[in-house]
């Protein structure tokens, strides 16, 4: 089997193992995001809003030209294979190869208007993750590679866990600019760093292997407690009102047997049907896990899917492989919150790092291309229904009202009620926006 590779040469396998204690190298586990959420939540300030986040990030880049922002007027080198269809509101367009979202549009909106300056791999996620384009000293082959806090990492620190659950998960995998930088482990991701497609899924540190039976989880927290004796009698001397690292394994423990965790972590619990509606593939069933976190308290779900880098065959590849897994998974997420009632309280967005080139190259593929592309939001306080702005009739730049990364930032915090001209401080003392110079995009709130 070959193996498939973006094109500055990293594999798909080598991004399924990147995990939090390789990337971070701090040998993170629940124990330790539960301490150290508590730590965060304790210097957050809190919120007066109450809205989760699903980043879906398309890594890669997906040709938006060919899906959301069709030019079929444009010369045939431009335009491509593709037709458009009319969604369920009146005016917007999309590609025919997403039937079932088009459908939802009017529970999430378009920006076509947008564009940054760097069309590679590694810079550009980190403008797309932070908001922030990196600075002098950056090498996207090292990981992490996040100068600057992510979206996810922001959110851990500003608003804190709820209901016991770590505030900012990462799934299948671990994006390496998913990381808090500067911010440290208290608000790193917990990983969940497995597929939820595969056969034999089961979340570490949360959901026990199947093989385990109860009686050994009987047995095994019968001697946490035997251990935790004599530690727990010199702490009370020490300090009756710290919270002990034991406390926070036990806290551990209990999540992960606790009922009410194992059926927020278990993806088989959910009928057949609804399963089969997501799609039994990678990026749908990390859309149905998204939706289970975000009931279960989880403030960030960051998925992580490829390979949307279509060099060759492009064409081929959107139709059959990429745009029915995106189109399943993205209009039964939409579907599913909506008629859950979560849809007005959860966030998401849908984009990758950039879009593809307007022409066509000799590869029947599309290339690179930052400056120009559309990303696409729903829930949380968007409206429904609209596209922002214009691409030029060749989608090759913006044709008014530019928006970019230090916008989207902004917008994201925004409807997270965090206030994104706060400062938070390196470890050298310097103070550092949560966002410089970022828009809301008004039009969309």
């Amino acid at each position: 089997m070959s193996v498939k590779r973006f094109c500055n040469g990293v594999t798909r396998r080598s991004f399924l193992q990147i995990g939090a204690a390789s990337v971070f190298g701090l040998g993170l586990n629940l124990p330790t995001i539960l301490e150290a959420s508590e730590r965060a939540s304790r210097v957050s300030g809190g919120s007066t809003r109450d809205v989760s986040f699903i980043f879906l990030f398309l890594h890669g880049g997906l040709s938006t030209i060919d899906t959301w922002d069709m030019k079929p007027e444009a010369p045939a080198e431009f335009r491509g294979e593709f037709r458009q269809r009319q969604t369920n509101v009146n005016g917007i367009q999309v590609c025919e190869h997403l039937p079932r979202s088009s459908q939802q549009m009017d529970k999430f909106s378009l920006v076509r208007s947008f564009r940054h300056h760097n069309s590679d791999h590694g810079a550009a996620d980190h403008y797309m993750f932070t908001g922030y384009f990196p600075g002098a000293g950056f090498n996207p082959s090292l990981t992490p590679n996040n100068q600057r806090p992510c979206f996810g990492s922001v959110i851990a620190r500003k608003l804190g866990p709820r209901r016991g659950v770590p505030p900012y998960v990462a799934l299948p995998k671990l994006h390496p600019s998913g990381g808090p930088a500067y911010l440290g482990s208290p608000v790193a991701p917990f990983v969940i760093d497995a597929d939820p497609n595969a056969p034999n899924f089961s979340v570490p540190d949360i959901v026990p292997p199947p093989t385990l039976a109860a009686d050994r989880l009987d047995r095994r927290r019968e001697l946490l407690r035997q251990l935790d004796r004599y530690q727990q009698s010199v702490e009370r001397e020490a300090n009756q009102n710290a919270r002990t690292v034991s406390d926070f394994q036990r806290e551990a423990f209990n999540l992960m047997v606790s009922p009410e965790a194992r059926r927020a972590f278990d993806l088989q619990a959910e009928p057949a049907r609804l399963r089969d509606e997501y799609g039994r593939n990678t990026l749908g069933q990390s859309c149905l896990m998204a939706r289970r976190l975000v009931e279960a308290g989880v403030r960030c779900v960051t998925i992580d899917h490829s390979n949307w880098d279509t060099h060759d065959n492009n064409f081929a590849t959107l139709r059959r492989e990429l745009l029915p897994a995106l189109d399943n998974g993205i209009a039964a997420l939409f579907r599913d919150l909506a008629d859950r009632g979560r849809l007005d309280s959860t966030l998401v967005l849908i984009t990758g790092e950039f879009g593809r080139t307007p022409r066509i190259n000799n590869n029947a593929g599309r290339d690179h291309w930052g400056p120009a592309f559309t990303i696409a939001l729903g829930g949380g306080g968007i409206r429904g229904g609209r596209v922002v702005g214009a691409s030029d009739r060749r989608a090759e730049r913006p044709a008014a009202d530019p928006r970019g990364p230090e916008d989207l930032a902004a917008t994201i915090y925004h409807l997270l009620g965090i206030d994104a001209r706060e400062d938070f401080y390196t470890p050298e003392g310097r103070p550092v926006p949560i966002v410089t110079g970022g828009r809301v995009m008004r039009e969309l709130v």
